[in-house]
């Protein structure tokens, strides 16, 4: 490949430079140099070629003569990951999942694959990390024996538009975005410019020809997606693996989702025949008591559209002049403010204790609804006395005391009820009405303050 087809460009002034520096010659900015595609002959650029005729040019219209017709879906026929993915796989969208190595997303999307291609759907698998034959292995192993899927074996960028161009697939999954490389560049596979470039070149495919376009990305040592963060901008709907590979139950969630909701989750069991999903995902969120235990507290928080109760375990012990706050699933930041309230407006002091919050399952919670039940667990093992059976709070708390309602209250509220809890304390503003028969069984407490919330928690004990 020879070196005049690259040409670098400063990020901070927009200079050039024919070949890399280590500063910018224009604005002198240290390592600032990205390399991307030099200027071709007129006529002949980078998104022409073989593929100019994928793409005519539009014409300009003004909003209401354009129809907007709704996106027609295809279900994976797997019912947790089209609750993440808004109802199925979208066509020509294009869609990045990320995760850690090991915890399912090749297996997943395989087992996706296979259920398209039987539902009468044109598939294609392009494997870059595995040989066709380690692809066969793992579907054996998953049971899909007689699969009809398409695999290639391929790294290169032009090889695989080729492959899309010919076949014209319903779903093609690029199994991994950091292995393919583009023959416009120098650079290795897996640096920012080539997965920037070869993204780029397979989202115009997906919108020009339709098919749907599934991106497996690699994650960085913080769990973020590696490579430029433009490539999430790029794509329609950015979805993470979540779960601990010792578990046997995974998470995946939805960051972003042009034809969805953000922040929905999907849960799934590995098992021998690979990711099956959980109907019941609360099940697996609440641990299993004979009798209550001091420093539990359920919650039910919302994730996407769907709400599930969670316990919130707390341990208070004896900590000497430098105590410890520790939070697992839960913001640390938030549990030293919620100690500071608890002891200026409930007279509850942990100054010299050692905190320890968990949620349990390995869910993360980030909305602030887990404030109320965080500090009643709290004040439960600090005093070493259970909250009752059948018992839990949602509610956030601010720093002048007062308990803030929670979106979607009600729908909080129905599947407690439904799941046999008997009492509940909520935000005043998330109570129901007195003639509504939708919760019975469930006894709410509505309170405004904090200290209303441990005074009947006092009274209930």
């Amino acid at each position: 490949m020879a070196k005049d087809k690259s040409i670098y460009t400063c990020t901070e002034c927009g200079g050039t430079s024919a070949r890399w520096m280590g500063k910018c010659p224009s604005c002198e900015a240290w390592n600032s140099l990205i390399e991307g595609s030099a200027e071709p002959a007129a006529g002949k650029n980078r998104f022409g070629g073989a593929h100019a005729s994928l793409a005519p040019t539009s014409p300009v219209l003004p909003l209401s003569e354009i129809e907007a017709a709704d996106f027609e879906r295809h279900p994976t026929g797997i019912d947790e990951l089209d609750r993440v993915l808004g109802g199925g796989m979208v066509e020509g969208g294009v869609v990045l999942i990320g995760g850690d190595p090991g915890i399912g997303k090749s297996t997943l999307l395989l087992q996706a694959m296979d259920a398209l291609q039987r539902s009468g759907m044109n598939t294609l698998y392009v494997t870059g990390e595995e040989s066709g034959a380690q692809v066969a292995l793992r579907s054996r192993r998953l049971g899909l024996v007689a699969s009809q899927v398409s695999v290639l074996p391929e790294i290169q960028l032009e090889k695989i538009l080729h492959t899309l161009q010919a076949r014209q697939p319903g779903i093609a999954v690029i199994d991994s975005i950091q292995t393919v490389y583009s023959d416009q560049l120098t650079s290795a596979p897996g640096s920012v410019a080539q997965v920037r470039e070869c993204a780029a070149h397979l989202t115009r495919t997906a919108k020009a020809t339709g098919t749907t376009i599934v991106l497996v990305g690699h994650v960085t040592k913080e769990g973020a997606l590696a490579g430029p963060r433009v490539l999430e901008h790029m794509v329609d709907t950015v979805l993470y693996f979540e779960g601990d590979t010792h578990s046997n139950f995974r998470l995946i969630r939805a960051i972003k989702n042009r034809f969805g909701a953000v922040n929905e989750i999907g849960v799934f069991a590995m098992t021998e025949k690979g990711l099956k999903g959980v109907s019941n995902p609360s099940a697996i969120f609440l641990s299993q008591h004979s009798e209550p235990v001091p420093g539990s507290c359920v919650m039910v928080t919302l994730e996407g559209t769907r709400p599930m109760l969670v316990e919130i375990q707390a341990l208070v012990d004896s900590g000497g002049p430098s105590p410890r706050r520790l939070s697992v699933g839960l913001d640390r930041d938030r549990l030293a403010m919620l100690l500071a309230v608890l002891h200026r407006h409930a007279g509850v002091a942990c100054m010299d204790q050692d905190v320890f919050v968990n949620a349990v399952g390995g869910v993360r919670i980030s909305e602030p609804a887990a404030d109320l039940a965080v500090m009643l667990a709290i004040t439960s093992s600090l005093r070493g006395k259970a909250l009752p059976k059948g018992f839990l709070a949602f509610g956030e708390v601010g720093l002048a005391g007062e308990v803030r309602p929670a979106p979607r209250g009600q729908e909080r509220l129905k599947e407690a009820a439904k799941l046999g809890f008997q009492v509940a304390i909520v935000p005043k503003a998330n109570a129901p009405k007195k003639n509504d028969k939708s919760f019975e069984g469930l006894t709410i407490h509505p309170v405004e303050r904090i200290e209303e919330a441990m005074n009947l928690v006092r009274g209930l004990g």
